[in-house]
Order: C-alpha cells, then structure tokens, then sequence
C-alpha cells in the first residue's frame, strides 16, 4: 500500500505546482497592474519593484493556493479514471475511500502549513508592503519633459515649452517658462537657448538660460509691463521630484490584516474590557444591577484555541529563566474593568440621562463592531486554510464520479467550487460587519457546507454503478433514452 500511496501523491505533485504558478501569476499581474499607477513615472530602482512583487506574493498565494489543490484534486483522479487505473485499483482490492485516504492526509498537513503561514507570514508581508506602498506614495514622478509642448513643470505654477531637446546633453533651443507662481506678477522667460540638469540630491530642477528676456505682467494694470534682458540666467526649481526616503518614518499602526492571530485576539480582549465596561453601565443606569454584573466577557473561536496551544507550545520551547524573564502579557479582565468603570460613574440623574445613555449605547454599538471585526479576520485565517481539505473532499469523489469529463470537467467545477466558495467567504464577511451573523459562522459557513458534502461524496464511493460511458447519472441518461426510443418505436 505503501507504493499505492507514493504513486497517487506523485500524480498530484505535477498538477498542484502548475496550478500553483499559473493561478499565483494571473492573481499577482492583476493586482500589479492595479497598482501599476503608482510605480511608474518615478524612477524606482528595480530592487524597490523587485520587492513589491515579492510582497505581493504571500497574499496572492494565501488566496491560491486551495484553488490549486482543487484543481490538482480533480486532474490527477480524473486522469486515474479515465486511462482505467481506477479499475485496475478496484480489481486488486483497492478501496475508493482507501485511494483517496492519502491525498486527503496530505491536504491536512498543508492545512496546517497554511495555518502558520496565514498567522506568520502573510502579516508581516502585508505590513511591509503596506510601508512600502506608502513611501512609495510621496515620492514624485520623475521629471520628463517633451519638445513642442507645454511641459508642466510643477503643478499650476510654472510650465516649460522648448522647440528642441537634446537626450544626450539636455540641451535646449528656444525655450519659454510661463512662472504663474505670484498671481500678482506673471512672469514670462523667453530664451534662445538653455540647459537642463538636476541638483546631486536629485530633488531640484536647474534650468541655465541664454541670451533671453524676462518680461513682468501685473494682472491689475495689463497696460504696463516690466521687461528684462540677459545673456546668462539660472533658474532653481525646487522640489520638482522625490528620492525614495524609506528610512525614517516608520508607522507602528497596524490594520488588521497586518496582524498575527493572537495579536488580533489582544485586540479581541481589549475591546471586549471597553464593550463590557458599557454593557454594565448602561443596564446599571437603566436599574438592573443583575444584567450589569453579567457581562458577555471575551468571545471565544478558533484563534482562542490557537493562541492558548501557541502558548503552550513556546513554554515547552523556551528554557525555564527566560521564560520567567520575560512574562506573558496579561488580558485585562473584562468583568474587573466593568466593575471599576461603573463604580466609579454616578447614577445619571436630570435632563442629561437621555444623552448620557445614548453615548454609552454608541460606544457599545462601536466597540461590539470592534470585536467582530477582528474576529472575522482570524476565523477568516483558519477558515481558508481548511479549504485545502474541504476541496480535496469535494474534489476527488467528482472526478471518480465523472472519470470521462477531462479537463473540461476539471476547469467547470473548479471554477464553479470557487465562485460559490467566495461568494460565501465574501457574503458572510459583510453580514459578519453588519453584526448580522457571527463571525464564525459567517467566516465557516462555506466550509461546513461545502465539507458536509464532500463527506457525504467521499463516503458514497464505490457504490456507484458506473461503466465505460460514464458515471451513474450517464448510465441512468443511457436507459431512459433508450426506453424512449423503444416506446416512440
């Protein structure tokens, strides 16, 4: 069995690795080209560009990756089914479920590996994209100028028009600057020639100028004008572009995908001390002392049980001194909070109550929105990550199902898998914001439905009663029409 075992892993390797890229690419030049705006035009380095690219990956790829094990699922047992190897196993005693027993353990261990990545990994990436992307944003755009055209040189102040340009030595004949920087005194430098270059910092325009004249226009009295004449002249420009400044300016805000699992969960505990704090001030101020003291208390869900296994596992990994050097961080109790909160506030009294209960509900209402926030965006880490064994589920018995669909068969239902699948994924994220459904069930919804009826599929193997035209709807098609051809007969 152990051969058996090697020989199907081995059929999905090739597949999963071609799905892998192909998807991954098609993602990554989508999101490229939304963003292609922002970096050109700039003078980037190329190590800058190789770099977002890179950073790019980690989010295209957590998004792809249980696409490509579907797909993979589907080619390489529709592959065993139509060249008859399914057969070939069933005849040697072979169990369906027994064939597809490995693939599935396997998609477990890449679930796991995907629980890291999307906790590890995938946050750091998109912070450090996130940064980058914003250091990208101040930087100005190169400066190009043309011939024979109203250059803008900075925005609705000073404009360039030159009839020639030399690329090799930036040359320039017959040159007019249009300065509007002064609304009092419009200026305009006419030139027979000149010279491009820019200061060391790479920051500054310096425009040399020949044998030309400058003439000053007051918009109050159009009828005088002051005129100048020069045979050499220098113009500065400053600010005209922006080197890449990635040094300094670091943000330490993070949005809540920038965060790891157990981060979030803090966030969870701490909103839930500020939920809770007004949950037993508002029913305290509305006279039931009981409910004040009930308080909802921190939410549990999938990232709870992660971060408290995390936990246990770095006290395993982390020597006895500096693990006690180093203590964990303590949650704030939510209950403690609550009651110190609504001891310290008095009982609301006069006109004032009114405004002062509708305050305390809008913070709830805002912490309340908090929480779900979060906890969509940790159960949303979990929940794609099991998508790789939920796929593998769904994907496998259809392939047996149908061994003569090929690859059509392959590319119609993984298409079709993943629109339901994020739809769902989509759908129950903007219910999960509107605090319509739970973030659990909005973010497992997909899953559970999907999951049960790969379970179901996977557990029906065997009982089919397929034949060489196809599967058991194909062979039940196959009768019908010929019972009605023999009655039209």
């Amino acid at each position: 069995m152990r051969i058996v075992t090697r020989y199907v892993l081995k059929e999905h390797l090739g597949p999963l690795a071609f799905a892998v890229a192909a998807l991954t690419s098609l993602l990554l030049l989508n999101f490229v080209a939304k963003r292609l705006g922002d970096l050109v035009g700039k003078g980037l380095p190329w190590t800058v560009i190789t770099e977002f690219l890179l950073l790019s990956i980690p989010f295209t790829l957590a998004m792809t990756l249980p696409m490509a094990v579907l797909v993979a699922t589907m080619h390489a047992f529709s592959r065993l089914a139509s060249e008859n190897e399914i057969t070939a196993f069933k005849a040697s005693g072979v169990s369906m479920q027994r064939l597809v027993l490995p693939v599935i353990l396997a998609s477990v261990g890449l679930t796991l590996a995907m629980v890291v990545f999307n906790d590890q990994v995938l946050p750091r990436a998109n912070h450090r994209l996130a940064t980058l992307q914003a250091d990208i944003a101040r930087v100005k755009p190169t400066l190009a100028l043309n011939e024979q055209v109203i250059n803008e040189v900075v925005p609705r102040q000073l404009y360039l028009r030159a009839a020639r340009i030399a690329s090799g030595s930036n040359r320039m004949q017959d040159v007019t600057i249009y300065d509007l920087a002064d609304p009092a005194n419009r200026r305009t430098i006419v030139a027979d020639s000149g010279h491009l270059a820019l200061s060391p910092s790479g920051e500054d325009l310096i425009l040399t100028l020949y044998d030309g004249n400058s003439t000053v226009i007051d918009p109050a009295q159009r009828a005088r004008l002051q005129r100048s004449f020069f045979g050499e002249d220098v113009l500065m420009v400053r600010g005209v572009s922006t080197r890449l400044d990635r040094g300094n300016d670091r943000s330490v805000y993070k949005s809540d995908r920038e965060l790891s699992v157990c981060e979030l969960q803090m966030r969870v505990a701490e909103a839930s001390v500020q939920r809770d704090s007004a949950w037993a001030r508002i029913r305290r101020a509305e006279g039931d002392s009981l409910a004040a003291a009930r308080v909802p208390g921190v939410p549990g869900g999938a990232g709870r049980l992660y971060c408290a296994a995390f936990a246990q596992v770095l006290r395993w990994l982390t020597p006895g001194p500096a693990h006690a050097a180093q203590p964990p961080r303590r949650v704030p109790d939510p209950a403690a909070a609550a009651e110190t909160s609504v001891g310290a506030l008095p009982d609301p009294a006069g006109s004032a109550d009114a405004v002062l209960l509708e305050g305390m509900r809008f913070e709830l209402q805002v912490a309340q929105h908090t929480i779900d926030q979060y906890r969509v965006e940790i159960e949303k880490k979990f929940a794609i990550a099991v998508a790789c064994t939920v796929f593998v589920l769904l994907g496998a018995p259809i392939a047996l199902r149908f061994p003569r669909g090929g690859v059509g068969l392959t590319i119609g239902v993984s298409l079709g898998v993943f629109a339901l699948y994020y739809i769902g994924l989509l759908g129950g994220e903007a219910l999960a914001d509107r605090a319509i459904l739970s973030p659990t069930l909005a973010m497992w919804g997909a899953d559970l439905a999907l999951g049960l009826l790969g379970i179901w599929l996977t557990l029906r193997l065997g009982s089919e009663s397929a034949t060489a035209r196809g599967s058991e709807t194909a062979e039940r098609w196959y009768r019908w029409k010929r019972r009605w051809a023999r009655d039209r007969a």
